[in-house]
């Protein structure tokens, strides 16, 4: 049985992540300080390993005996790095590095880094971008993870240590942290079930590429265990929507219409941003996605009625 760690594994993709590896077979341990005291992940006979991501010990010890480490967790956020970079370097790019080198040190047989995709490509006119195309990333947040892109080249070429990097596009869904101003699905509706206005940069015509968070841990399943061609790859929908589409499908679905407060867009931010899943399709297949519709549906009931489960 393949031992897997995931990092972050009680947060927003971690904790959906950990379930899918469960459902695959795997024996799955969280590594999380499970600081709110709640467990996100659903599925049962989960190991778990309380750390810190900013103890360097805790990391050694906890990669000694996995097959393979799952870097699903971020400190920061792009608003959170864009307000202070060096803070992103030292508790997400030297960290991540510290984790890296664990993980070679103890023979880890593979580590899959969440990338980001939204971010990375930069400013584009091309309907979609490909993983050829070049990189132009204007946040911290996004120049951190091309930096421990290729740190994970270095570790392979020095050290052995096998990768596989996902350019994760905007996933949104159930679980999402309500505290991280992060996920523009997720806000929207939290600020709509509250009765309060919803704040947008810009004039809505921003597009961007939204993935519900049950297709990408389906797609990062169905990933494992396959060779492919490539070390980096998309993981997005492959359809852009805009921001005034997003707002017009969510009054659609909830049937409740809301105000919203416009504010100039900040520098980093880039207008389109489509990701092309050529790469990812012919490397491991293609597969059904949820709808937007479908997706905001479960995402606002499970603000709403949070009793129960949607995945």
């Amino acid at each position: 049985m393949t031992r897997s760690l995931v990092i972050g594994g009680n947060g927003f993709i971690g904790s959906h992540l950990v379930d899918k590896l469960a459902a695959l077979g795997r024996e799955v341990t969280v590594f999380d300080r499970f600081s709110h005291g709640l467990q996100s992940y659903q599925a049962p006979g989960i190991r778990r390993y309380i750390g810190d991501f900013l103890n360097l010990d805790d990391l050694r010890q906890a990669v000694v005996g996995q097959d393979e480490v799952f870097h699903f967790l971020s400190v920061t956020t792009p608003a959170t790095a864009h307000n202070d970079p060096s803070l992103d370097i030292r508790v997400n790019t030297q960290q991540s590095v510290e984790l890296f080198d664990a993980c070679a040190t103890a023979g880890v047989q593979m580590l899959y880094f969440a990338s980001t995709g939204g971010a990375i490509y930069g400013e584009t006119s091309a309907p979609r971008v490909s993983e050829n195309d070049r990189t132009n990333p204007k946040s911290p947040y996004a120049i951190s993870k091309l930096s421990l892109e290729h740190y994970l080249e270095y570790f392979r070429a020095t050290k052995d240590l096998n990768y596989r990097s996902f350019r994760i596009s905007n996933p949104y869904g159930p679980r999402q942290n309500p505290v991280k101003p992060q996920g523009l699905i997720p806000i929207v509706l939290r600020q709509i079930a509250a009765g309060k206005p919803v704040l947008v940069f810009g004039d809505g015509s921003m597009v961007r590429d939204y993935l519900y968070v049950g297709d990408l841990v389906n797609m990062i399943g169905m990933s494992l265990d396959v060779p492919g061609n490539h070390r980096v790859y998309n993981v997005g929908s492959g359809a852009g929507k805009s921001i005034n589409q997003v707002f017009e499908t969510i009054r659609d679905v909830v049937g409740v219409d809301f105000s919203v407060e416009r504010r100039p867009s900040p520098p980093t931010y880039v207008q389109r941003v489509v990701l092309d899943m050529e790469r990812f399709n012919s490397d491991f297949g293609d597969h059904e996605m949820v709808s937007l519709e479908e997706g905001v549906l479960k995402t606002w009931r499970s603000i709403v009625e949070p009793q129960f489960s949607y995945n």
